[in-house]
């Protein structure tokens, strides 16, 4: 059985060759000197690109993102004493840098909705990711069976409420079944619930007893 084009594309970014004088080494040293948000013609990786939902028609365009790597840091405070535990630094985001990407693309776009972002390489300093925008009031994307849902209301903003793949990733959407139990549709909103729950509880306990 003969295998599509696809398949050999997303064979060649499992282990993509990075060595000096290739092509990814060649695309950094570009993309590094070029500016943070770049709108490209078509995706880098075709593939991946077709399986987030892009397609090559009006109302879709494609953006390359760059955003810094690495950790965090904190101001070292210098009054008092100096305790052991300060954490100055490797201070962890709570949300990747994929959808900080999409959400600074956004921005720059915002006529545009994110629907979808995928990484296409990294250096010392910089991540670098492929962002798939949508044009919700498009007649070509309206009248599109596969991508009209995100014309709707409730996808406005979608990537700064944690919508696009990452944004759940981050928010812990990914895990299923057994230990997800309290995740779902938020960790606050679940624990608020619960304390709801023993307010609830408490109350009818006290009204039985007066009665």
């Amino acid at each position: 059985m003969s295998k599509s084009a696809y398949h050999y594309i997303g064979e060649a970014w499992k282990k993509p060759e990075s060595g000096f004088g290739s092509a990814n080494w060649e695309r950094l040293i570009e993309w590094r000197a070029g500016e943070s948000f770049v709108r490209v013609d078509k995706p880098l990786r075709l593939d991946r690109a077709r399986t987030l939902g892009y397609k090559a028609k009006q109302g879709i365009i494609v953006v390359r993102a760059r955003v810094r790597r690495g950790g965090l840091h904190k101001k070292r405070f210098d009054g008092g004493r100096v305790p052991s535990k300060m954490g100055v630094k490797k201070i962890t985001m709570k949300q990747n840098t994929q959808v900080i990407a999409e959400a600074r693309t956004a921005k720059h776009y915002p006529n545009l909705e994110v629907l979808n972002s995928y990484w296409v390489g990294d250096d010392g300093k910089h991540h670098y990711f492929e962002v798939i925008l949508v044009d919700p009031f498009h007649p070509s994307i309206r009248t599109d069976k596969d991508l009209n849902w995100i014309c709707t209301k409730p996808q406005t903003n979608r990537v700064l409420r944690g919508k696009t793949s990452a944004g759940q990733k981050h928010r812990g959407l990914r895990n299923k079944g057994k230990g997800a139990e309290h995740l779902r549709p938020s960790v606050n909103k679940s624990s608020a619930r619960q304390k709801d729950r023993q307010t609830w509880k408490k109350e009818k306990q006290a009204e039985k007893l007066r009665q």
